[in-house]
C-alpha cells in the first residue's frame, strides 16, 4: 500500500505527509520540479520530465489496489479508480466507480463551455480550512479502509 500525490499545485502535501506518517505508508509525492524534498524516510520526492501529463502517467502506471491517490486532475482519478486504486480530490472529495463518469463528464462541459466563451472569467472557488479539514478526514478514512482490506 503505498500513497501517491500529484504535487502539481497541491494544496495538501503536508496534510498527507502528516497522515501518512503516522500509518506508517511510503508516499510518492510526484511532480516535474520546484518542490523541495522532504526528510521524511517514507516520503520519495519523483521528479519527472517536464512534458504534458508525465507526473500523471508516472502515477497511473503504479497505483493499484491498496493504494491511495491525491490529485485534482480527473483523467488522472479516472485512471486509478479504473486499476483499483481509492482517490481523493484535495477538498476531501472520493472519486470512485460510482461518480467517476459524472465528474468527467461535468469536466468536458464546463471545458467545452470555457472554449466557447473567450470572455467567460473566474474559476474554481478558493481552497478553505474546511476543505483542508474535509480532506484530513477523508485520508484518514482511505488509509484505514485500505490497510482493512489486506492490501
Amino acid at each position: 500500500m503505498s500513497i501517491y500525490v500529484d504535487a502539481d499545485a497541491c494544496p495538501v502535501k503536508a496534510e498527507v505527509e502528516k497522515v501518512g506518517t503516522r500509518h506508517g505508508q511510503m508516499m510518492f509525492v510526484v511532480s516535474n520540479g520546484g518542490l523541495r524534498p522532504s526528510q521524511n524516510p517514507l516520503v520519495e520526492t519523483v521528479i519527472v520530465p517536464d512534458g504534458p501529463d508525465v507526473a500523471d502517467m508516472w502515477i497511473a502506471e503504479r497505483a493499484g489496489p491498496g493504494d491511495v491517490v491525491i490529485t485534482g486532475d480527473i483523467p488522472l482519478a479516472a485512471k486509478c479508480v479504473e486499476a483499483g486504486a481509492q482517490v481523493l480530490k484535495h477538498n476531501g472529495e472520493p472519486l470512485t466507480q460510482a461518480n467517476i463518469g459524472n465528474v468527467l463528464a461535468t469536466r468536458d462541459l464546463m471545458a467545452d463551455l470555457r472554449a466557447a466563451d473567450p470572455f467567460r472569467q473566474g474559476g474554481g472557488k478558493g481552497f478553505t480550512k474546511a476543505d483542508r479539514s474535509r480532506f484530513l478526514d477523508a485520508l484518514e478514512r482511505a488509509l484505514r479502509a485500505a490497510k482493512q482490506s489486506g492490501a
